[in-house]
């Protein structure tokens, strides 16, 4: 099982939408500080259709204590716009945790310097950064594409 980590999510229909991506390929969502709503807005609710209640999600007080409860050997991937290692020179294992920020500023740099060897970026030509729910699909999607083609 893949993990959707989501520091600090502010937008509920993305989180609505990752709810339903994470559902679709058995990942597990975790919720992670403040978040930008409550876990009972409409509009979050709306996003995540009726599947909403089947989603595997687990709120966190912080990243630290997620780690604490994650298994010794688990691994981490922080996804940014500040890295230039693509999403895809990683070979997943199932049970990675893949780590995104806050759709209006991201991870915190302090983060992303303490994990720089676990960095990736999904590439882009210049621009804005691309929607949040959008970028975790693209990544956990090329996580499970990994693990099926191994498999067959």
């Amino acid at each position: 099982m893949f993990h959707i980590v989501l520091i600090e999510p502010e937008i509920p229909p993305n989180t609505g939408n990752i709810g339903r991506l994470c559902l679709a390929v058995g990942a597990r969502l975790h919720l992670v500080g403040a978040l930008g709503f409550s876990l009972d807005d409409r509009a979050l609710k709306r996003a995540g259709l009726d599947y909403w209640a089947d989603v595997d999600v687990w709120r966190w007080e912080s990243l630290e204590a997620l780690k604490q409860a994650s298994e010794p050997d688990a691994r981490f991937f922080y996804l940014t716009t500040k890295t230039e290692r693509p999403y895809w020179s990683v070979d997943f294992r199932e049970g990675d945790h893949l780590v995104f920020g806050p759709e209006t500023r991201g991870l915190p740099e302090s983060l992303l310097a303490a994990h720089a060897g676990q960095s990736l970026t999904i590439p882009q030509k210049g621009g804005r950064s691309l929607n949040l729910a959008t970028a975790v699909g693209i990544v956990l999607y090329e996580a499970v594409r990994q693990i099926e083609t191994r498999v067959s």
